[in-house]
This record gives structure tokens, C-alpha cells and sequence, in this order.
């Protein structure tokens, strides 16, 4: 059994830890582009070339029937003129709540960079064919976990779990271009960007872009 850590234990480690005590890089917002999709592509690109694990990884915010907000980790498929691309099942807990209330937040860190991006807006679903081609993109192991299936559901036992994925390796295996009807791919179409650049003197830059009905992009600085 796993010693259990006391309190204090957990509040000496907590307050140890430090945040960017080292070189980070500058940010001129003067020399940011009139959009925010170019700057996420230039920060992400650096980010990886920086050594920032997974970079693509981010967490995405949504709200249940009730009102109550819910959060998860999952991978950025795609950034281009429409969105922001992810996807999952329809019928998972996240595809839901998109169904009854389709708005949601994304948020990026990056923490060898010190850089954060957040994300605001309407998420649509694609259609099939475009799901499809998502999840034939990827790996088999990808394919087996949407075969898998009965995201969020409750599971009754781990021996469960490894008998029906077992099967869907196989199944994946076999047929590299099977059916996971309920695949979905999203788009969340921006209403709000921000880029944020910590700074060790705690003076982090805040860039906010908000769309503006013309459809165009209005820049704004935050306090920290």
C-alpha cells in the first residue's frame, strides 16, 4: 500500500515549486498579425521546437443540462480558417453537452515557453464524411479506442474493459477503414483568442483579440 502523504507533506512540495526561473521568450505585440490563427501557428511551432511535451494536448471547457462546468484534456486535430479542430464521440459526456449547448472554451499551456493560449466560441459538429476522414488519419490504436466506444459510460470491471478492446484491436487491425459511427469531428469557430506570456517580475503581456460582427479582429491588452 502506498504511504499516505500527510498534509504537510503536500502543502512542502506545493510551495517549492517554482515558475518560469528561467530564460523565456519575449513578446512584441506590436509585431503580432492582424488574427490570431497566424500567431497560434507561429507560438505552437516554437512551443514544439522548444521541447514542450505534447503540445498539442489542451483542455477543453464545456457545460452540462444543468449549468455546470466540466473539463477534460484532449488533442488539437487541426487549426485553420474555420476553427479550432478536435474530436470525440457524439454520444460521450463532452458530445452531449456540445448537442444541448454548443459553446466552449480551449486552453493551451505550455509551460517550457511560459505561454498560454485561451480559446472562446461556437463549436459545430462535421458531417460524416469528414469524421470519417479524421479517424482514418490516425493510428490503430486511435481506431481501436472509437471502436472501443461507451466513452464516459460507467464501466463494470477493468476484465471488461480489456476483452471488448482486445476485440476492437483486432477488429482495427483488419479493417483499417471500419465504422465508428459515432466519431465526430468539431470545429470551435473563435469569438475570443488570448495570448499570454508569463514573465519571471510577474509583468506577463496579455493579447486579446475579439471578433467584431464585420468578422474582423479587435486587439485589446489585459492587466495581468
Amino acid at each position: 500500500m502506498t504511504p499516505e502523504i500527510s498534509s504537510d507533506e503536500f502543502r512542502d512540495v506545493l510551495h517549492s515549486l517554482r515558475v518560469w526561473d528561467r530564460p523565456l521568450p519575449g513578446f512584441d505585440v506590436g509585431e503580432a498579425p492582424g488574427e490570431p490563427l497566424a500567431l497560434f501557428r507561429e507560438w505552437f511551432v516554437h512551443a514544439a521546437g522548444a521541447g514542450q511535451l505534447e503540445p498539442h494536448t489542451m483542455t477543453l471547457a464545456t457545460v452540462d443540462a444543468q449549468g455546470r462546468p466540466d473539463v477534460r484534456t484532449l488533442m488539437l486535430h487541426d487549426a485553420d480558417g474555420r476553427g479550432w479542430h478536435f474530436a470525440s464521440h457524439s454520444i460521450s459526456a463532452k458530445g452531449r453537452q456540445l448537442a444541448g449547448r454548443p459553446e466552449a472554451a480551449i486552453g493551451f499551456y505550455w509551460a517550457a515557453v511560459g505561454r498560454q493560449v485561451r480559446i472562446r466560441g461556437r463549436v459545430g459538429a462535421c458531417g460524416p464524411e469528414e469524421s470519417r476522414a479524421d479517424l482514418a488519419a490516425r493510428s490503430r490504436g486511435a481506431l481501436a479506442a472509437a471502436l472501443t466506444g461507451r466513452q464516459s459510460e460507467v464501466l463494470g470491471s477493468a476484465e471488461e474493459l480489456a476483452r471488448v478492446s482486445a476485440a476492437a484491436w483486432e477488429r482495427a487491425g483488419a479493417e483499417p477503414d471500419a465504422p465508428a459511427p459515432t466519431w465526430t469531428r468539431y470545429v470551435l469557430e473563435p469569438a475570443e483568442v488570448e495570448f499570454f506570456q508569463g514573465d519571471a517580475a510577474r509583468r506577463h503581456v496579455r493579447l486579446r483579440y475579439r471578433r467584431n460582427p464585420d468578422g474582423g479582429w479587435a486587439r485589446e491588452l489585459l492587466w495581468p
